[in-house]
């Protein structure tokens, strides 16, 4: 059951990444390059993960998706919301103005559908996916009712009927920390800010879920000591 896997370098995407070479086998990992800050981290980082994994991965540009983006993952002019560890949980801050400042136009669906086309064309079986339980909160498009939608549409979209699924759709972050290291996933390269410096910030909403789920799993100190960047 070989896999196209959505790969954007973070925590779910890698944790995904390792679980769907375990099952069947990674036919190629998808980075996607839509004019977002972090795009060089990204790209950078998920080859990286592949090269230690020895995985095809393919960089594809979608410059269109920049020109229509306005927000703040895009538009260097548009502040990027920063977020404490303790109001994470608070829904009216991440579910507010934060989500609307970082959301990217029908992403997630131009993602899945790209993918569907490798998937097709490689006579890949699956497609997946770094979703998690914490986002889907806020985010439609991570949520399990996305996924039943996107593989409504693959029975019509696509002869051969590729199937989304997701390893982590059910599980917190901290939780996707456990099952990382349990399988050696390569989270020690992962890159989960919005911003696209030498090292996270630890100040916008993903780093601070990164953060938080390190430390609930007990992993902090270990993640810094094996921290490993291209």
């Amino acid at each position: 059951m070989s896999a196209i896997v959505l790969l954007s370098a973070g925590l779910d995407s890698a944790v995904n990444l390792k679980k769907a070479a375990m099952d069947g086998g990674v036919a190629l990992a998808l980075t996607f390059d839509y004019g977002q800050r972090a795009a060089a981290r990204e790209a950078a980082c998920a080859a990286l993960m592949c090269q230690q994994l020895g995985l095809s991965h393919r960089l594809v540009p979608l410059p269109w998706l920049r020109d229509i983006c306005n927000t703040a993952l895009v538009d260097t002019s548009v502040a990027v919301p920063e977020v404490t560890l303790s109001r994470l949980g608070e829904r009216a801050v991440t579910g507010g103005a934060t989500a609307a400042a970082v959301w990217v136009p029908n992403r997630n669906g131009v993602f899945v559908n790209a993918a569907a086309a490798f998937a097709e064309s490689l006579g890949a079986e699956t497609i997946a996916a770094g979703f998690n339980a914490e986002e889907a909160a806020t985010f439609p498009d991570n949520s399990p009712g996305f996924v039943a939608a996107a593989n409504a549409l693959f029975q019509y979209s696509t002869r051969s009927a590729v199937r989304l699924l997701s390893y982590t759709q059910d599980l917190t972050k901290d939780a996707i920390v456990h099952l990382g290291r349990d399988i050696d996933a390569p989270i020690a390269s992962v890159w989960s800010c919005y911003l696209g410096r030498t090292e996270h910030c630890w100040r916008c909403e993903s780093c601070a879920r990164l953060e938080r789920a390190l430390r609930t799993a007990g992993a902090w100190e270990w993640f810094q000591a094996q921290r490993l960047l291209p």
